[in-house]
């Protein structure tokens, strides 16, 4: 099997595990930046601080944000918020180019923006990361946690879904 058909059935696989969509934001120096992401997962809530993990491409904006930041929040959305994951993934334009106008943020802890209405957000500090391949990994240390009722917004298919 070649490298190429290898990378497509890959994708073509990976586009069946159904994830919970997410933006990632973050504030401070270099800025505020968010992008929508579906590879985050718990690492661990043994430690001095819970810790979890996303994954981001190295030339997103919110990637570079995030290592000189030194922080960022996992907003988990809910169920009816596609509107918001297409602007933080810039399928759609943000409205006057500010993709945080897309909804209402405050903060917890570190400064990272947190989505008020997202079923969960975690605000982090940035523990470690690595570059591999074309994605950085970055594991966060949880420093607050809030959270809400609902269902999540979820992924699969190639498409946005519900818990239905």
């Amino acid at each position: 099997m070649s490298v190429s058909d290898l990378k497509r059935d890959f994708i073509d696989a990976m586009s069946t595990v159904v994830s919970t969509v997410t933006i990632v934001t973050t504030d401070g120096p270099s800025g505020s930046a968010g992008a929508t992401v579906s590879a985050m997962s718990s690492v661990s809530a043994d430690g001095e601080a819970p810790t979890l993990l996303v994954c981001l491409h190295h030339e997103a904006r919110a990637t570079a944000a995030i290592l000189e930041n030194e922080c960022f929040c996992v907003n988990a959305l809910q169920n009816g918020q596609q509107d918001i994951a297409n602007v933080f993934a810039s399928r759609t334009a943000a409205l006057g180019s500010d993709k945080f106008k897309a909804g209402e943020f405050g903060t917890l802890i570190t400064g990272a923006p947190s989505l008020t209405s997202a079923l969960s957000s975690f605000d982090c500090s940035l523990q470690s990361h690595e570059r591999i391949g074309t994605h950085h990994v970055m594991i966060g240390a949880v420093r607050a946690v809030r959270h809400a009722e609902g269902s999540p917004l979820l992924y699969g298919n190639r498409a946005y879904r519900d818990l239905a």
